[in-house]
């Protein structure tokens, strides 16, 4: 496998620390709102990831933090008079909702920042002890970036030609500033009652530093990836980076990959825009789940993704051509015919699949792959050679693409529509199976041709029998 390491600017192949295993942070929700799509295009890149490394048989430790104490969670919090953990909860409920929704698979660990401030005032100790933080006038605590030669390494930063001795309090701030950060922010007034207290005097970590702390803890000093949008490699990837490295005396992290911007209708997503949609906007628009996953999944991570509901359509017009597919795959007769031919057309199309994911999530050939089997299948059984066995080859194909593109349902398209069947046509499915079971296959077939003729299908699997619209 290789990815492009934002950290070298090339793609490498990917060399992990522990053979087959992969650790990986990816850099989660700030629970103070709705996640918009921009948020889950994102996430759903770090799922294609998880899941292409799962497909080439890696075994997968992920970490996603939840920040659930920050300037806005604080912010928004007292607006809403409510206690912080009572009103990011919403938000964390939320974001696991939109998860399954999306059909994200879950990360082994999400922890949040405010359950984890023993870990991140160990870690100013340690940064305190190698002098590399220092306490200001106010009682904050900052990181000395002049005391780290490496800073700037992500984001190819010429530290000659910036300022020194600048120190920013904001957890979040501008991309042209490269300054001394916080690693621990004092009380004020307007944080309420949310403070811990520390070695420093009362007050909360910032924000950057909760990343590196956690991903210590879950996966070690070192580990393999680290992923994000591209707005946080500077300053928060590169902030991590220098205060992890600076702590630990190692290798922080061994590949960096950020995933590009989403635009709506090639404009930035802005509410005074008029652009914004959360997941539950797109919901609200009569769209699922996994047609906004096939439209967020089908460019590649690090170009620019311009969105519009006409993707979340075409999403829709391509997965109701796929489910149809699959109907038409089981309806097929029992029997051996074509099956060697299925076979190698979809041993073929899945080695094409893991290929072009392997190579750095190359989402367009792999999807190239999965139309051309659809193709080629489509045109073998128009030939009218095709039996039961050649069709299980093919689905059995597409139950592994969906392992890593979780939209296809293959099983669920078979028995769609089996909770409305008529009585009468069960009746007559229910007749069939019985002369089938005593041999008589004579009327077992004239039973068949009644429900075609009645607009039904009956398909014998390794299931049982299945029954569907025509």
């Amino acid at each position: 496998m290789r990815f492009y390491n934002t950290l070298g600017r090339a793609v490498q192949e990917f060399r992990p620390i522990e053979e087959k295993t992969a650790k990986m942070y990816t850099c989660g929700p700030t629970v103070y709102n709705y996640a918009h799509i921009g948020n889950f295009r994102a996430y759903l890149f770090e799922d294609l990831l998880r899941r292409t490394l799962e497909y080439h048989g890696y075994k997968v430790t992920q970490v996603m933090n939840l920040t659930d104490v920050d300037d806005k969670t604080i912010r928004d919090s007292r607006a809403a008079g409510l206690k912080l953990q009572d009103f990011t909860r919403k938000y964390k409920d939320a974001f696991f909702e939109d998860l399954d929704t999306l059909r994200i698979e879950r990360a082994e660990h999400y922890p949040e920042a405010t359950t984890h401030i023993p870990e991140m005032i160990a870690m100013i100790r340690v940064l305190f002890d190698k002098g590399y933080a220092y306490r200001s006038e106010d009682g904050s605590v900052y990181f000395s970036i002049a005391k780290f030669r490496d800073y700037g390494k992500l984001a190819r930063i010429d530290m000659a030609q910036q300022r020194s001795g600048v120190r920013i309090n904001n957890d979040e701030y501008d991309k042209d500033s490269v300054a001394d950060f916080a690693l621990w922010k004092a009380w004020s007034e307007s944080d309420g009652d949310v403070k811990w207290d520390s070695p420093w005097g009362p007050g909360r970590p910032g924000w950057h530093l909760e990343c590196s702390a956690m991903s210590m803890k879950y996966l070690g000093k070192t580990f393999d990836i680290h992923t994000g949008g591209i707005d946080n490699m500077f300053p928060h990837h590169e902030d991590e980076i220098a205060q992890s490295e600076a702590a630990n005396s190692c290798r922080f992290v061994n590949y960096w990959l950020h995933c590009e911007h989403l635009t709506i209708d090639k404009k930035k997503m802005s509410k005074s825009l008029g652009n914004f949609y959360t997941l539950r906007d797109l919901l609200g628009k009569g769209y699922d789940g996994k047609e906004v996953r096939w439209a967020l999944l089908g460019t590649h991570y690090r170009s620019k993704l311009n969105f519009n509901l006409a993707l979340c359509d075409q999403a829709r017009a391509t997965l109701k051509k796929f489910t149809d597919f699959f109907g038409r795959l089981k309806t097929l007769p029992e029997g051996p015919g074509g099956a060697e031919e299925a076979r190698k057309l979809a041993d073929e199309a899945d080695r094409k699949f893991a290929d072009a994911l392997g190579d750095d999530l190359n989402i367009a050939e792999a999807l190239s792959a999965v139309f051309t089997l659809e193709r080629a299948v489509n045109s073998a059984l128009a030939g009218g050679s095709w039996q039961s066995a050649a069709g299980e080859a093919v689905l059995a194909c597409f139950r592994k693409f969906d392992r890593v593109l979780a939209v296809f349902d293959v099983d669920a398209a078979a028995s769609q529509g089996a909770a409305e069947l008529p009585p009468e046509i069960m009746a007559l499915a229910e007749r069939r199976v019985e002369a089938r079971k005593a041999k008589d296959f004579k009327t077992a077939d004239a039973i068949r041709d009644e429900l075609k003729a009645q607009g039904w299908v009956i398909v014998d699997t390794p299931r049982g029998p299945e029954v569907r619209k025509a």
